[in-house]
Formats: C-alpha cells, sequence, structure tokens
C-alpha cells in the first residue's frame, strides 16, 4: 500500500510541476471567447478552438484596465500563466493581459463605447443646437502651443476682424487630459459673454486623440449650453467629440468658417441689401399712402361733410319723440295710480285699527311685567341660597363655632399624616393663633 498516493498528494505534485515549469509561467494563447457572462468582479469563462477548451480566470482589476469588454465569441490573444485548482483537479489560465485579435483594443473600444451612447441618444440631431449667425466672443478649448489656436486665429482674424477669441488652454493628450478638457468646457458655459465654443487639436495616432474619445467628454459636451464645434485630428481622424458636437469641422480652419459663417464684406453687402429693400418698401407704401389720400380728398364725405352727420340728427329726433311719449305715459300712469291709493286709504277705519293694536299692545306690556317679575324673584332666590352655601364654607365661621385650624408652612393640614415630630405649626383659633412645637404624633383611626 505504500506505493500508493492519495488524489490529493498527486495534485499537489502536479501542481508543483505546474508552478515550477516556466514555459506555463507565460504562456501566449489565442482563443474563443465561451460561456461568458458579465459579473459584478472577477470573469470566469472558456477559451476554445476547434480542438480544445481551456477554462479561463481574469481579476477584476484587470478587467477593468481592458479598455473593452468581452463578448461571447470574441476571438482574443491573451497572456497568462497555467495553473491547478487543487479542489477541483482541473486546471486554467489566469489572464493577465488580452486584446482582440486582428483588431486593437482601442478601435473595439471605441465601437463599443459609441454604439452604447448611439443607443442612448447621445448623437441624436434633436440634441444638436444651431450656430449663431453672428459671433460676437468664442471660446477656444485647446493647447496653447498646437498650430490649432494659430489657424483658427489666423482665419477668424481674416474673415471678421471684430471677433474676440478666448483661449482656454488646455492638455489635450496624455494623463488627466480628458479631465482638463471637461474642466473648461465646464467653466466657458459658466460666462456669458461667449456666443460659441470650438473643442480640438492637431492629428494624431488613435492613441493619441484618445481623450476625445473619453466618455467624460462626450457627456461634457452634450450637456453644454454653448454651442459646441469639435475639431479634432485631420479631416481622416473621427472621434466621438465629432459625434456628440453640434458640429464637426475637418480642420481647424473648417471650424472657424462655420464659427464665422459671415465675413465682414458680406455683411456690409446685406446690410446694403436690406437698406435698399426697406428703402423701396417704404417708397411703395408712401405711394400707396398718396393714392389713398387722393381717392379719400375726393370722396364725397369731404365734400359734404354734412353727410357724416345726417343720420345721428334723425336718431336723435326719434329718440327724443320717444322719450317724450314715455314720459306722458308714466305721468298718466302714476297718477292714476295714485288715485286709487288714496281711495283704498280713505276706506279704511284707522282708528279702529290702532285702537285694535293699543289694547294688544297693552296686553303684551302686562305679560312682559309679570314674566319679568317671576323670572327675577327665581333669580334673587337661587342667589341667596347660594350664598348660605359659600357663607357656610367660609373659614372664619368655622373658627367662631370652636374649631381650629392647623397650618404647616402656610399650608393648611388635613391629617396628622402630614406631621411628624419637631414640626412648628400654626393654630388658628376664635380669639387668637397659637404657635406649637410637635413632640409627638400620635395616629389612630377615628
Amino acid at each position: 500500500m505504500s506505493d500508493y498516493l492519495s488524489v490529493t498528494k498527486l495534485t499537489k505534485y502536479l501542481k508543483l510541476k505546474f508552478d515550477r515549469d516556466p514555459y506555463l509561467e507565460r504562456v501566449y494563447l489565442t482563443g474563443q471567447v465561451s460561456n461568458f457572462r458579465k459579473r459584478p468582479t472577477h470573469q470566469y469563462f472558456s477559451l476554445k478552438d476547434e480542438g480544445a477548451v481551456i477554462q479561463a480566470t481574469m481579476w477584476a482589476g484587470t478587467y477593468k484596465k481592458l479598455g473593452f469588454d468581452l463578448e461571447e465569441g470574441m476571438k482574443v490573444n491573451v497572456i497568462g500563466r497555467v495553473q491547478i485548482y487543487e479542489p477541483s483537479g482541473s486546471y486554467s489560465i489566469i489572464i493577465e493581459k488580452a486584446e482582440p485579435d486582428g483588431v486593437g483594443a482601442l478601435a473595439l473600444q471605441f465601437e463599443q463605447l459609441k454604439k452604447n451612447l448611439a443607443e442612448q441618444g447621445y448623437f441624436d440631431d434633436r440634441h444638436k443646437q444651431s450656430l449663431p449667425q453672428f459671433v460676437q466672443k468664442v471660446g477656444v478649448v485647446t493647447s496653447p502651443s498646437g498650430a490649432v489656436i494659430r489657424d483658427i486665429i489666423t482665419t477668424i482674424s481674416r474673415r471678421f476682424p471684430g471677433v474676440e477669441i478666448l483661449l482656454f488652454p488646455t492638455k489635450v493628450q496624455g494623463e488627466g487630459s480628458a479631465q482638463e478638457i471637461v474642466a473648461n468646457i465646464a467653466k466657458a458655459n459658466t460666462r456669458d459673454d461667449l456666443d460659441l465654443l470650438i473643442v480640438g487639436r492637431g492629428g494624431g495616432s488613435i492613441e493619441d486623440l484618445w481623450s476625445f474619445n473619453e466618455e467624460i467628454v462626450v457627456q461634457a459636451i452634450f450637456e453644454s449650453a454653448l454651442p459646441i464645434i469639435s475639431s479634432v485630428g485631420h479631416e481622416t481622424d473621427v472621434t466621438l467629440a465629432d459625434f456628440v458636437a453640434d458640429k464637426r469641422a475637418a480642420t481647424p480652419t473648417a471650424a472657424a468658417e462655420l464659427a464665422t459663417p459671415v465675413t465682414k464684406s458680406d455683411i456690409i453687402s446685406w446690410i446694403n441689401e436690406r437698406e435698399n429693400r426697406a428703402f423701396q418698401a417704404n417708397l411703395r407704401l408712401l405711394k400707396h399712402k398718396a393714392e389713398q389720400l387722393t381717392k379719400l380728398s375726393q370722396s364725397v364725405i369731404f365734400r359734404q361733410p354734412q353727410r357724416l352727420y345726417d343720420a345721428y340728427l334723425q336718431k336723435i329726433d326719434r329718440l327724443n319723440t320717444s322719450l317724450i311719449t314715455e314720459m306722458k305715459d308714466r305721468i298718466v300712469q302714476n297718477k292714476a295710480e295714485q288715485i286709487h291709493l288714496q281711495h283704498r286709504l280713505e276706506s279704511t277705519n284707522l282708528t279702529a285699527t290702532i285702537d285694535r293694536h293699543k289694547d294688544h299692545l297693552k296686553i303684551i306690556r302686562h305679560l312682559l311685567s309679570s314674566d319679568i317679575k317671576k323670572q327675577l324673584d327665581s333669580k334673587l332666590a337661587r342667589f341667596e341660597k347660594a350664598q348660605d352655601a359659600l357663607l357656610s364654607l367660609d373659614t372664619k365661621r368655622i373658627i367662631a363655632r370652636g374649631y381650629a385650624l392647623v397650618n404647616k408652612d402656610d399650608k393648611v393640614l388635613a391629617s396628622v399624616k402630614e406631621i411628624k415630630k419637631g414640626d412648628h405649626l400654626a393654630i388658628r383659633m376664635r380669639d387668637g393663633q397659637l404657635e406649637v412645637e410637635v413632640n409627638h404624633v400620635n395616629q389612630k383611626n377615628i
């Protein structure tokens, strides 16, 4: 039996072999992602080809730095180390680095992020702002030492010398550049003297331009209240900032031309044209008004103005006649009503009616006097009864009948339970008051 190994010992031996094998410490492997389901932390999946499958693990820190999302069926090139997992006796590869096979990681990350942002509506035309036709002040977010700002200044100065240019010096490449771009876009939006903003940089590789593909930069451009023109890289270069900006310019010169869509000479020509059109319009209006005036001055109303009020005079006569007739009718009607009321008054015996009301008033006064007397007698009786009850509770009367009041600290005592030996008491009697000290307290039920 000593020749037999335990499963644990065999597995430990194999693990030791794997760990010490220099060829397994750093393995370069190509395979297709299988059984992938994105997890909150570490990623567990398989890599396979036509003939075999190997389990793969990627720790959370590695996956976070990957730059793109793994997808089911994606072919990748990975670097890692092979190890044995003792409890199950299975072997797997711990991936330390990965990139898509046949396409760069940044290119894949660009496409994935572009798709995600497009689905959220960041690139929809309905969110894009129109550029102002005339600008007075333009902000530029770019490097102060690059050719971008020089091209913009040259173009705007040539096309529209009166426009001011405000530079926001910005790092446009490398670590921290995306955060600086976002900060300067936010800073520009705090000003109320800017008409629009140009955001851009010169050409370069996808790595050089990557700051303008960062999601925070896209978000800042999307949320900007100022219209933004994006001018990143050369004409063939495309970034996510170009998709989300209100306008995309292929070059800094094109961005400056978009910012000033007309030149100074164009504006002067436009003003002259508007001035001529306004002059012609006023000339036509004056001619029309003159024709109207001539027509009106030759009308019958101006030649015989009394016709204007003939109809009103006739209406006044009709109303006057109608008013007089109505007043006469009212007077006759009121006189007839007066005679009728006078006849009714004469036929009524007022003396008998007054005498009848006097008798009724006398009866009511007698009843009222009698009722008041009864009420008064009743209230007096209740008052005397209440007065007697109050007097029976008067302490002076109680003391006068031979009783005494015992006080302790200006409080009337009702029980010996409130007294203890040594207390000083005041005993109030009919003809005076005693000050005593208690030597003994004897409690008994009475």
